[in-house]
């Protein structure tokens, strides 16, 4: 954060389960079932650690996700969740939970989780800024609700393994900031913590989605690193400066074909001919 600081960011953003490095110093007879339950009893003591870092260096901080254990968990759900926290220099703090579970999050053998259900809007600086952790940002059907609160900055941490899913990830953030005529940054885990357990290891990296406008260059692609397996040091630090006055403008009707005229309430489904058996 102090590089960061000293090269001008104003936020810091962190990648999604940055907590799994905590796995390189967990007990070393912690099965994969338990290693969620542990890394949320390290959690409130690791969000005390960083949470005056925000305030030291004047960013605000996105400290990744961790699993976060809810006050009150149903008997037939598990107890964690998996949370993002967004962190403002002045003290503020916001969470904001997963909302779309991978499979691998819903393993009772593995990493086991449960589902959030709000998606929170945070104001600062005069921008409306909201947090899509991994899968969530491939959802369409989110973007369409986000869409009318005309958010300026979408927050993307993430961890997938294979290049498919950092593909996936990447390729639907692009999407979104065409949707939303907004920024979004992604930001991903590279490697895995070392602890001496067999791991399939993460492919990340960082990048910037702008709208895809002649006014921004065109092609929708502001910065990125490129996928990455694994670095010797701690990684990547891509450092962007935001258009956001340009990007409000485009929103307000300046950009080139959005939103287009259409009444998506009006619009029908049709199918022409016999419906497939598998269609209600």
């Amino acid at each position: 954060m102090a590089e960061a600081c000293g090269q001008g960011a104003d936020l810091f953003v962190m990648p999604e389960y940055a907590s799994a490095q905590w796995l390189s110093f967990a007990p070393p007879d912690l099965s994969p079932d338990r290693e969620v339950p542990w890394m949320a009893d390290q959690a409130p003591k690791a969000l005390d650690a960083v949470r005056p870092l925000a305030a030291k260096h004047g960013m605000a901080l996105l400290a990744g996700t961790m699993p976060w254990r809810l006050d009150e968990a149903s008997a037939d759900a598990p107890a964690e969740v998996n949370r993002a926290w967004l962190i403002l220099p002045d003290g503020t703090i916001h969470a904001q939970d997963k909302l779309c579970l991978t499979p691998g999050e819903k393993d009772p053998l593995a990493w086991q989780l449960t589902v959030g259900h709000t998606l929170t809007l945070v104001r600062w600086r005069g921008l409306t800024v909201a947090i899509a952790i991994c899968l969530d940002v491939e959802l369409p059907a989110l973007s369409a609700k986000l869409a009318p609160h005309a958010p300026d900055l979408l927050l993307v941490p993430s961890m997938t393994e294979k290049r498919a899913g950092f593909h996936r990830v990447n390729s639907c953030a692009r999407a979104r900031a065409v949707e939303l005529q907004a920024a979004v940054l992604t930001c991903g885990c590279i490697g895995d913590a070392a602890t001496g357990k067999p791991r399939e290891g993460n492919t990340g990296g960082a990048a910037v989605y702008l709208p895809s406008e002649p006014e921004l260059g065109h092609v929708g692609i502001a910065a990125e690193t490129g996928l990455m397996a694994e670095s010797d040091d701690a990684g990547p630090l891509l450092i962007h400066r935001l258009p956001f006055a340009k990007m409000a403008g485009l929103r307000a009707g300046g950009a080139e074909v959005w939103p287009g005229a259409w009444n998506a309430a009006a619009v029908n489904i049709a199918w022409a001919g016999d419906k497939p058996d598998n269609q209600a």
